[in-house]
């Protein structure tokens, strides 16, 4: 069985890295941990958490894309609504609430969706986020709950996954497991280390 270890990144993109690390890293406290880069391409990553983190492409041509309540229904092509990000308690809630709103980022009132408390806010792409702590004690991921009126015959199968229903994959010949080279190997070589370097 495959055993995911949470969402390695998202990789989501920007015109203005610079403002983006402003507010990623300034503002809300993620750490930069890697960035990479050449004349007309930059992609950085900032730490989440311990198996997490959130990546930005800089395409300085690329437009933010316009602000949308979260959770409200849109038509015609669309990828995700909005990004959620856990705090351990309700008064990181607070502080983060306080920061954005003193740097003068529209931030919602707290929330209380029985399950969890929630803030909502937009970075500055116009990336729609939420932040979440747990509340009530609930963990839906130690005890899921079902609560929907009209639930399909495929949901009511269970939590679980149900084996059967896609094909087995033939297994992978050993002579045929290629990796190929990609963006980010420069991370491992010994070239300059802007960071390190910086302080030597």
């Amino acid at each position: 069985m495959i055993q995911f270890t949470g969402i390695h990144h998202l990789a989501m993109v920007t015109r203005d890295m610079d403002a983006t690390i402003r507010f990623w890293r300034d503002l809300l406290g993620l750490r930069l941990v890697a960035g990479l880069g050449k004349p007309g391409y930059r992609h950085y990553f900032f730490e989440i958490s311990a198996t997490d983190m959130l990546a930005f492409f800089e395409w300085p041509e690329v437009e933010p894309v316009a602000e949308k309540d979260h959770g409200y229904p849109v038509k015609g092509p669309f990828v995700f609504d909005h990004i959620s990000f856990g705090v351990e308690a309700e008064e990181s809630l607070w502080l983060l609430k306080e920061r954005l709103d003193a740097a003068g980022f529209w931030v919602s009132e707290m929330i209380d969706h029985g399950f969890i408390h929630s803030i909502y806010a937009f970075d500055p792409n116009g990336i729609p986020i939420e932040f979440s702590c747990p509340a009530r004690g609930m963990d839906l991921r130690k005890t899921p709950r079902l609560v929907d009126r009209a639930p399909s015959a495929i949901t009511l199968e269970g939590p679980d996954p149900q084996p059967g229903h896609w094909p087995t994959p033939p297994a992978t010949d050993p002579a045929d497991r290629a990796v190929y080279p990609g963006e980010g190997l420069d991370l491992l070589q010994e070239v300059k280390n802007n960071w390190r370097d910086r302080h030597q």
